[in-house]
């Protein structure tokens, strides 16, 4: 496999934001680099991360530099084995967490999808570790992820209090995220 290139632009609707997404896939693994920049709740945030995945979409780290009306505040999740650490230290909270999902951004959805590669109709259960930077909190949920379409995956929370129907293109990056998000456009080399 040769390296790939993509370069992404969201606009985000309730966050009112634009991200400016980079993914590198290499024959060793996927590199993402994004800057995000919105209001939300008379709030100007910009949020800076980094993921580094393994070639099967696992995630190994994510580096997360954010300003939220100028607050800093840093994350630096990494895994080890099947442990994780969260600042340097242990972290058995997220024991079973393979995937990371940033709430400002449609491109954590991307991870489970192409990790997963779900067949026609079937469905399955991840263990996420879920960072929502504005609420301020960092947990282990369960999400479930079905495959409806060669285009369109079911995304919901469980228990469910949220679920969605999550477009993709074939590289399986969001196209559009009903009411969230919706990709303006996406340049691959």
């Amino acid at each position: 496999m040769e390296t790939i290139q993509h370069n992404i632009l969201w606009s985000g609707i309730e966050y009112y934001s634009l991200e400016n997404c980079f993914v590198e896939s290499t024959p060793d693994g996927v590199m993402i680099n994004s800057i995000i920049v919105g209001l939300y709740n008379e709030e100007i945030y910009r949020v800076k991360y980094d993921i580094i995945l393994d070639k099967d979409w696992v995630t190994k780290s994510c580096i997360i530099e954010a300003w939220i009306n100028n607050k800093v505040k840093k994350i630096d999740l990494s895994k080890q084995g099947d442990t994780w650490f969260l600042n340097g230290k242990i972290h058995h909270k997220f024991d079973n967490c393979i995937d990371v999902d940033i709430p400002l951004t449609p491109l954590t959805n991307s991870l489970p999808i192409n990790r997963l590669r779900l067949s026609l109709g079937q469905e399955t259960k991840v263990d996420i570790i879920y960072i929502d930077l504005l609420e301020d909190t960092l947990k282990h949920v369960k999400q479930k992820y079905k495959r409806l379409s060669t285009e369109i995956f079911k995304y919901e929370n469980i228990p469910n209090d949220f679920e969605a129907e999550i477009k993709v293109d074939t590289a399986g990056f969001v196209v559009n995220y009903p009411q969230l998000f919706k990709r303006k456009i996406r340049i691959q080399k």
